[in-house]
């Protein structure tokens, strides 16, 4: 089913927290479920079990395999661009119809990646909040110091180029992160940016307030 074939009422019980790379998204959707008890669904951690539903013909990004990282990183940064666009698309058909399941009978918190046109097909304002950042730092310096991603960080340092892998990977995750917060910016959801000044506790309560869970 493609999401046009979906709409609010089925992700009722669904907030929704998306936006860019390094907005925030994986930090806020913890602390939610973790405060309110809330199940977490991070789409990330489902990609290996959906690729396993998957096939080659019906989602041919999803299955597309890289020998190495330098194929993977070291690839014209248009054709990474339509890779990463289309492999998510692909992926919304499992990650809808898991959703529609798992909140039939308890609240969830969704932490995953959606454009503006989509988010009006399957949310409504008072249950969506894109966390986005835009700005010159080296955004995936950022995105593998984390823990949770150290197996990404152990392939991208696996090139025969590391720095010019992190450097077209950068580039293509800034490209990508300019127009959709364009978009977003220009959208009627909640956005909330992060910056030098952000802080978990007071983004965490803008989301709070949000999605109606205090006032």
């Amino acid at each position: 089913m493609d999401i046009k074939d979906y709409n609010k009422e089925q992700f009722k019980n669904v907030c929704f927290v998306t936006g860019t790379a390094t907005g925030g998204k994986t930090t806020i959707s913890k602390a939610l479920a973790e405060k309110y008890g809330f199940f977490r669904y991070d789409v990330d951690v489902e990609f290996d079990r959906h690729k396993a539903l998957s096939n080659p013909i019906d989602q041919p990004y999803m299955n597309k395999e890289f020998k190495d990282a330098d194929e993977f990183f070291l690839r014209d940064k248009d054709e990474y661009i339509d890779w990463l666009i289309n492999n998510t698309k692909e992926q919304m058909e499992f990650i809808l119809k898991d959703l529609v399941e798992l909140s039939k009978n308890q609240k969830v918190v969704c932490d995953l990646h959606l454009n503006v046109d989509e988010a009006r097909q399957i949310a409504n304002t008072n249950q969506l909040v894109f966390l986005i950042r835009e700005d010159n730092t080296n955004i995936i310096d950022d995105y593998i110091n984390r823990k949770s991603h150290e197996g990404f960080k152990n392939f991208i340092n696996s090139s025969t180029n590391p720095e010019l892998a992190k450097e077209n990977c950068n580039s293509v995750l800034r490209e990508l992160n300019e127009k959709r917060c364009k978009d977003i910016r220009n959208s009627e959801y909640l956005y909330i940016e992060r910056n030098a000044n952000s802080t978990v506790e007071k983004t965490l309560e803008l989301v709070e307030r949000q999605f109606g869970l205090i006032k």
